[in-house]
């Protein structure tokens, strides 16, 4: 038996003013994604964006509907619609931001399995890292690669 560990390293911030220029863009555009949610149950409203390797933010909210689960979240909007717009840019970073009652969350939302899974498969089909940034009023974390959210990722196929 071999005993392994998973060490996962980011880097925290306390508020956009610290981030880089290209992030600070990306995770502001996360923030505006935010009013276009619709969340009329949860009355947790979720906005993702991402930067592609063009410069281009492409942003996205989460979706519920009454018929749960057939709604989507922010993250997955963005990237299925950056994916679709854009076929051939890679996606380089996704930014998340959360609000309830129009205010943005103390502390950053992390995103589901689902949607980490799917930032996986973008990270793998582009052949090179792709960013995420979890956005918070009290604090920013960025993490340089979907494999430090989602270390085992599933790619057998």
């Amino acid at each position: 038996m071999t005993t392994k560990e998973i060490k996962i390293t980011y880097q925290e911030f306390n508020s956009l003013d610290e981030l880089q220029p290209e992030d600070q863009k990306v995770a502001e555009a996360a923030i505006d994604a935010i009013s276009h949610s619709y969340a009329p149950y949860s009355r947790f409203n979720v906005g993702a964006a991402v930067l592609l390797e063009n410069g281009t933010i492409v942003k996205g909210s989460n979706q519920e509907n009454a018929a749960y689960p057939s709604g989507l979240c922010a993250e997955r909007t963005a990237m299925f619609y950056a994916s679709h717009q854009y076929p051939d840019q890679s996606m380089t970073c996704i930014a998340i931001a959360a609000g309830q009652h129009g205010v943005l969350c103390e502390h950053a939302a992390s995103p589901c399995g689902a949607c980490r899974q799917v930032m996986a498969q973008y990270q793998t089909r582009s052949g090179h890292p792709m960013a995420v940034l979890l956005i918070g009023s009290k604090k920013i974390q960025k993490f340089e690669k979907i494999d430090d959210l989602l270390p085992l990722i599933f790619d057998n196929i």
